[in-house]
């Protein structure tokens, strides 16, 4: 009877020690976001293409709500005009007529409650993933499979590359952007690490073409999201700003970015 009483004394205690904490975050006000990356994989047409809006969000939110009844265009550098349109009230908006060529530009508007947005960048090419080398004792420890994809930069052209790992049975993704400040015309290697990778396991390769203004915007928010830091609540240093502009009322700014780019997709499975 008495160790009895003990334990539920000491029960009684521990659950006396659990406090409910309420953290109340700062609200924002909302915001467009803007994913427009248009991509045209080697070796097809490239007509088809999507746009996906949406508005911030409170941070426990579980819904993104979606950004509807948008009028979105991308014009080119021959007056061609690509009406995207949404798929019902989804914030997704799609273009089958698309024309994409190497080094043109593209300008995309986005009218929305009465504001407008505009952003204007280059089609960039990619060089394509040449092989695929496996090293199965990698990292510290020895214990992580680490793949490098090789690839040839074209010589005496700057070149930017946004290379993009994906597990499709995990639905994970990996992201690295790459210059050649120092590798101008040599072959060289995009590097991924992962531990969790086994044997039979397919990975998907995307590399991308991109500007060095996409470049400077990507490396500054993958430093700024490094699943690293250990904290999940940690602020960022500052808000990155993409490309895109609100011209009717600038202060009232988006976030998201504009890109266009040749693509290459490699698939590999694991040794």
């Amino acid at each position: 009877m008495k160790q009895l009483l003990f334990t539920l004394l000491i029960n009684t205690l521990l659950l006396s020690c659990e406090d409910v904490i309420q953290v109340d975050l700062e609200t924002a006000e909302t915001r467009m976001v803007i994913d427009a990356s248009l991509n045209w994989e080697k070796g097809t047409n490239g007509n088809m293409q999507q746009i996906k809006l949406s508005l911030t969000a409170p941070f426990f939110d579980d819904n993104i709500p979606p950004a509807t009844g948008a009028i979105v265009t991308v014009t080119d550098t021959n007056n061609n005009t690509f009406n995207f349109i949404e798929d019902g009230t989804t914030g997704i908006y799609n273009n089958n007529m698309f024309i994409p060529v190497i080094n043109g530009e593209y300008t995309l508007s986005i009218i929305y409650e009465n504001d407008r947005y505009l952003a204007t960048e280059t089609l960039k090419p990619v060089t394509p993933i040449e092989f695929i080398e496996q090293k199965n004792d990698g990292g510290f420890a020895g214990d992580e499979i680490e793949i490098k994809a090789f690839y040839t930069d074209p010589k005496d052209i700057e070149n930017f590359y946004l290379f993009e790992f994906r597990k499709p049975a995990l639905n994970t993704i990996n992201l690295e952007v790459y210059d050649d400040e120092f590798t101008d015309g040599n072959q060289i290697f995009a590097f991924y690490s992962d531990e969790n990778l086994s044997s039979g396991d397919l990975l998907e390769i995307i590399s991308y073409g991109i500007s060095s203004r996409t470049y400077n915007y990507l490396n500054i928010l993958l430093q700024q999201t490094d699943n690293e830091s250990g904290d999940p609540f940690e602020a960022q240093p500052a808000t990155v700003r993409g490309n895109c502009i609100n011209v009717t009322n600038p202060n009232n700014y988006p976030l998201g970015y504009f890109r266009v780019s040749e693509t290459h997709i490699f698939s590999y499975v694991v040794d």
